[in-house]
């Protein structure tokens, strides 16, 4: 069955359809060298999920923090501290993104206080991005301390806000999103170079953070 109105025909499903061939393309090719033909394929997948939320009419905000994970995805699908750094600004934005939409969309901070199970869930979030950020500030440079402190923030923001709504496919894409950044930090900063957890761990974060971004996306979007 087709999450949309149609068949595998119809606009909206053959556009999803693309997005996880695109993702499985970008998943078999993960361990190899970089190339732009990865790199196309990484962006793809999530920029065509931007383009199914335009095209069905899903919120701006929504297109626009999926655009910029896209922008993010083709940063961090090549080498260096540059690509980093333009990958972190890009999901950076895209989180901020993300906060406006939740919050516009949800029923307030209020709502972590009136249901315990949200706000057990902030706390375990809060705790998780106290210890990561810990952990991260004694292994990174000092130039990356200040940009890095300021992404987890924002990650955290939005699993807040996320946490405010009333979809479960928006809070569990949010947890999902920032479990898999989780992931990244740990084997990009933490892990020794040639740890055997690193291959694993990166098949592990693009599965976690493209399910986070379809469950998202799925989340505002009308089937």
């Amino acid at each position: 069955m087709m999450p949309f109105p149609g068949g595998i025909e119809a606009n909206a499903n053959a556009t999803l359809l693309f997005s996880f061939v695109a993702a499985a393309i970008y998943a078999f090719a993960l361990d190899m060298p970089p190339k732009w033909t990865r790199t196309a394929a990484k962006t793809l997948a999530v920029a065509l999920l931007a383009v199914l939320a335009a095209m069905q009419g899903g919120p701006l905000l929504l297109v626009a923090a999926l655009g910029l994970s896209a922008i993010g995805d083709a940063f961090l699908s090549r080498d260096g501290e540059k690509a980093f750094l333009g990958g972190l600004t890009s999901f950076l934005a895209g989180h901020v993104a993300y906060v406006a939409l939740f919050a516009r969309s949800g029923g307030g901070l209020r709502l972590l206080g009136a249901e315990s199970w949200r706000g057990a869930i902030a706390l375990a979030m809060a705790a998780f991005s106290v210890v990561m950020l810990a952990a991260l500030w004694r292994r990174v440079g000092p130039q990356l301390r200040i940009p890095i402190a300021v992404y987890v923030a924002a990650i955290l923001a939005m699993g807040i806000s996320a946490l405010t709504t009333g979809s479960a496919w928006v809070i569990a894409g949010a947890v999902l999103f920032i479990a898999s950044d989780g992931l990244l930090a740990t084997e990009r900063f933490l892990l020794a170079a040639i740890s055997p957890q690193r291959l694993w761990m990166r098949y592990a974060v693009w599965m976690l953070y493209y399910v986070a971004q379809l469950a998202i996306t799925l989340g505002f979007l009308p089937s």
